[in-house]
């Protein structure tokens, strides 16, 4: 703790004169006198606690006005805290939610795994932008860049299939998450695309939308999701809803060339677990460089001080209508 305004602490002087003069007056006070045979009845008894008591009222009064000496010199106390520059990664997450995101060889289904392990890689990511882009047969922007965590995982939430025609425009999902980070600033930026088949919709070829992507120094990470070999997938029949298995075919030579295009990776999610892990090797590589600055935070503290004040003020004025009553 320390005081804003230290000098004001030489008033502390004034309660130190008064309790000096409240002293000498009492000692001077004359007391009264009668004379008798013998004084031990008179010096036996000792002083009366009311007459020790008559000396509370100053007391508290004194204490008062110290405490509203402190309060005015403003008492403080101060914490050392950091203060964090992000260097600034702008990330879209591009995800495919053509229909054939609904095959059961992710729990419980892909898209719904994509969805959850991609929200849980935006909570532990506070500083950076991110945003959403989804695609099937057409692409759009579910999500622009943000800082909003609480905006974006709601959003991340409402992605499912069937929104848009169906089909699998990669091009056009990459070519629209770069239009949206094309303006940015940031000294880094990322897409992350993933995707459970091949291209064969769009207007924008895969191989186009990458060297768009490179122009702008976008670095893309590619993930292709799906067993190997086939996958469980509900199909609707006139007996209800049955699983059939279905050839899981993607184009993971595509992936790479846009990845190795831009300068990023590819990664292929056979499972839940793949997939996590996927997601935070992409954390670790795209790490948030952070300058660190000390700074102090003040706490007032005066207010405590004048509370206690205003407190003992009012016990003074309590003792004394109780000293009236009893003497």
């Amino acid at each position: 703790m320390f005081f804003e305004y230290p000098k004001l602490l030489w008033l502390l002087a004034v309660p130190a004169l008064l309790v000096l003069h409240y002293v000498y007056m009492e000692v001077r006070k004359r007391n009264p006198h009668l004379r008798v045979s013998k004084s031990a009845q008179w010096t036996s008894g000792g002083t009366s606690v009311l007459a020790w008591l008559r000396h509370v009222p100053f007391l508290l009064r004194i204490a008062a006005l110290v405490l509203i000496v402190i309060c005015i010199a403003r008492p403080r106390s101060s914490t050392q805290m950091e203060k964090i520059d992000t260097e600034g990664i702008d990330i879209m997450l591009t995800m495919d939610v053509s229909t054939s995101m609904l095959a059961r060889d992710f729990k419980p289904d892909r898209i719904s795994a994509a969805k959850d392990i991609a929200i849980e890689f935006i909570a532990q990511r506070p500083t950076d932008r991110m945003g959403i882009v989804v695609f099937a047969g057409e692409s759009y922007t579910q999500c622009p860049l943000t800082t909003d965590r609480a905006t974006l995982i709601n959003l991340m939430k409402e992605v499912q299939t069937g929104l848009i025609e169906d089909g699998t425009a990669i091009g056009n999902g990459l070519a629209t998450a770069v239009a949206r980070m094309k303006d940015s600033d940031a000294k880094s930026r990322v897409v992350i695309l993933l995707t459970d088949g091949v291209n064969n919709r769009g207007e924008i070829s895969p191989e186009m939308a990458a060297e768009i992507a490179k122009t702008y120094g976008i670095r893309v990470y590619t993930i292709g999701v799906g067993a190997n070999g086939t996958a469980p997938y509900p199909v609707v029949t006139p007996f209800g809803v049955q699983m059939q298995d279905v050839q899981v075919e993607i184009d993971e030579s595509l992936l790479k060339s846009i990845a190795d295009k831009t300068g990023g990776r590819y990664f292929r999610a056979t499972d839940n677990t793949k997939l996590a892990e996927i997601y935070s090797e992409i954390g670790k590589m795209e790490k948030t460089r952070t300058t660190v600055d000390s700074f102090p935070v003040y706490k007032e503290l005066y207010g405590r001080y004048g509370l206690a004040a205003l407190l003992l003020i009012l016990l003074e004025l309590l003792v004394r209508l109780l000293l009236r009553r009893l003497l």
